[in-house]
């Protein structure tokens, strides 16, 4: 590949956007992502992992270079689906208007494209330089990042620094860089009762009443009031089910689920153990998932080295926050300080997702000033 090409991060968007990559992706997107990394000397690994309905799912990792300082980029290939009234194709990158159109532009091929682009120009023997890139992340995530941390654990690879593209900006590119996220855990509570007929509720058991109270006490439950970095903890009810299609007739079953998202004053276990005690006070089981664990990357060097850089491409001082969803940083924190910064997330997940052509070029500057720096901190 030419050198205009590795450099060229419109050029870098368009070849990633063209594959449609929809959650879990594989094949002809990574095909692309070594295609496109291979000139710039990295040792590039594939593998797939997991089997339907949560897989199969491709994961790459690159890498390259040696020192003291070993800096990583983790992103995803992955799209949510393309959904019907797009003005072109998703899958077919349009530039219009100073934008470049296509799904996955901001959400996150456009960073991934430019962060290629910013480490073009970044000689082998000023550090180590590695990607974590997963095909997982807007599905379940059960075999991606989770998965490449296995495979980077059984080779001893450990990075000192790793940053995350996503689109964390809001109004203006800069104006927002994450430095930790809320955990979040999903459960499904059910009240087993006995079916029976209204005129003779002596011989049946009517579950209804039990979830009622079982949800009356959760809805009283004040978690916490939120700490200097994290907002409060919330607990949400998603949905109630009763399926009860006569009139006359007493369920034998009622369900809820509910969502927490949390900080770091609790782990997603603890919850669990609290609603499940509430709910088997009243005859109640609970199933639950937890999707992650809260982290938060204190304000330091790295996150200061970011914040700089932001301000010095853009003129803007981002704030520095734990708003948001989750993301694949919360495996990823696990490993070693992790902060996320990337594009405009107004467009991302919509119809005609675009992202600006300035902005991508702003973070190529703005990524290639991150990593030099990173790579210079002392190690230790």
């Amino acid at each position: 590949m030419e050198t205009k090409a590795v450099t060229d991060v419109t050029h870098l968007a368009r070849q990633l956007i063209a594959c449609e990559s929809v959650t879990p992706a594989t094949g002809a997107v990574f095909d692309a992502m070594e295609a496109i990394l291979a000139p710039l000397g990295f040792t590039i690994s594939r593998f797939v992992a997991g089997e339907a309905p949560d897989g199969p799912v491709e994961n790459l990792f690159a890498t390259r270079g040696s020192g003291s300082r070993h800096f990583a980029f983790a992103g995803h290939l992955d799209v949510v689906p393309a959904g019907k009234g797009w003005t072109g194709s998703a899958f077919e990158p349009d530039e219009r208007d100073g934008l470049l159109y296509g799904r996955g532009a901001v959400d996150m091929k456009g960073s991934i494209a430019a962060f290629v682009a910013a480490i073009g120009d970044i000689p082998e023997d000023a550090g180590r330089i590695s990607l974590i890139i997963t095909g997982d992340e807007e599905g379940p995530a059960v075999f991606g990042t989770r998965a490449l941390m296995e495979f980077m654990a059984e080779r001893s690879i450990v990075p000192d620094l790793c940053l995350v593209g996503e689109p964390t900006s809001v109004n203006t590119l800069g104006d927002m860089m994450k430095i930790g996220r809320r955990g979040s855990v999903n459960m499904w509570i059910t009240v087993t009762g006995t079916q029976g007929h209204v005129a003779y509720p002596h011989n049946a058991d009517n579950p209804i009443p039990r979830l009622c109270a079982i949800m009356s006490e959760l809805e009283k439950v004040r978690l916490d009031n939120g700490t200097d970095w994290f907002q409060a903890s919330n607990l949400e009810v998603t949905d109630l089910t009763v399926g009860n299609e006569a009139h006359n007739v007493i369920p034998g079953e009622a369900s809820a689920r509910l969502s927490i998202r949390f900080n770091d004053r609790h782990t997603g276990d603890g919850l669990v153990r609290m609603v499940r005690s509430v709910a088997e006070l009243h005859g109640g089981t609970v199933e639950a998932i937890v999707s992650g664990e809260p982290f938060l990357t204190p304000p330091g060097d790295f996150s200061a080295i970011i914040a700089a850089a932001i301000t010095e491409v853009t003129g803007v001082e981002p704030e520095l926050s734990t708003s948001g969803g989750t993301s694949d940083a919360r495996f990823l924190s696990k490993l070693c300080p992790v902060v996320e910064f990337g594009l405009r997330n107004a467009t991302m997940h919509k119809l005609d997702e675009a992202v600006e052509i300035a902005d991508l070029e702003a973070l190529v500057e703005i990524y290639r000033r991150i990593v030099r720096k990173a790579l210079e901190m002392p190690a230790g």
